[in-house]
């Protein structure tokens, strides 16, 4: 399910299409389309699916303006071996993720180093990554914001928030801050602990600082935020094996502020569709 946003003033009307295309450790991926850019958010999925899913959003390999990449790990860049026979397609990570992601490619995509922390402007967008604690390189969240500040074009913003253990204080204020939020609920404790394919080790990674966020502590971390700005929160990058989506549905029903100030969505790692909370 696409996510458009509509938005009327004085007979003007400004959209914003987001979809997130893939979710969970098989692939992470999203399109966010602005008035004057079309970009992915990760290309954790083959080129091949890649192509399918912007065909079905309307959208050709080629129209795309740009991808944004997190870090390293497969399940968040796969596709870049097909996008860089796109030769002109700018391809923006940090040096480290670079250097990770290179060697293992046979061409070079059209890198566009970023440094992290560092703010930058693509299109009319202006892009802040910031760092997440993750067992990567350089793992980092994207912040988005486009949009002035008067009536015809309104500021908007998107934070991109997955692939950490715990939330340092600068990542929550950008979570408080951001009118889209996308942020992980990876895991059910109580499941993980009794799966029976996960050895003890990698069960220790997924539960440590640099791993990922249960359902509770992602409940935890949201319903301890005052003074957000959220108008969408996408809960993302569920474990096909140690989650479940009605579990996280039922969880985030009583987030302070669900169905009031914002929508809550949970999408489904087999389908990628967002289903309401």
């Amino acid at each position: 399910m696409a996510i458009n946003l509509r938005l009327y003033f004085i007979g003007v009307k400004v959209e914003v299409n987001f979809k997130i295309l893939g979710s969970s450790s098989s692939g992470n991926a999203a399109l966010l389309r602005v008035s004057d850019a079309t970009i992915l958010i990760d290309a954790g999925l083959s080129c091949k699916k890649l192509h399918f899913l912007l065909k079905e959003e309307g959208i050709e390999l080629e129209e795309l303006d740009a991808v944004f990449l997190t870090h390293e790990h497969n399940d968040h860049t796969a596709g870049v071996r097909g996008l860089s026979k796109l030769a002109r397609l700018p391809v923006f990570a940090n040096r480290d993720t670079v250097q990770a992601i290179q060697s293992k490619l046979p061409r070079r995509p059209n890198w566009k180093i970023f440094e992290t922390g560092k703010p930058f402007t693509f299109s009319s967008l202006k892009v802040h990554p910031f760092s997440i604690p993750h067992d990567a390189y350089d793992p980092v969240g994207f912040y988005f914001e486009w949009g002035k500040e008067d009536l015809f074009d309104p500021p908007r913003s998107l934070a991109w928030v997955t692939d950490l253990g715990y939330v340092p204080a600068l990542v929550r204020e950008r979570i408080r801050q951001a009118k889209i939020l996308v942020v992980e609920s990876n895991h059910c404790t109580e499941m993980l602990e009794r799966d029976s394919k996960r050895p003890w080790s990698l069960k220790q990674r997924i539960r440590g600082r640099h791993g990922h966020l249960s359902n509770q502590s992602t409940f935890e971390l949201l319903d301890s935020i005052d003074g957000n700005c959220w108008e969408k929160v996408f809960l993302m990058h569920l474990s096909k094996d140690c989650n479940d989506v009605q579990l996280v549905r039922d969880r985030f029903s009583s987030l302070h502020g669900q169905g009031e100030k914002f929508s809550t969505f949970v999408v489904d790692p087999t389908t990628a569709e967002s289903i309401p909370v």
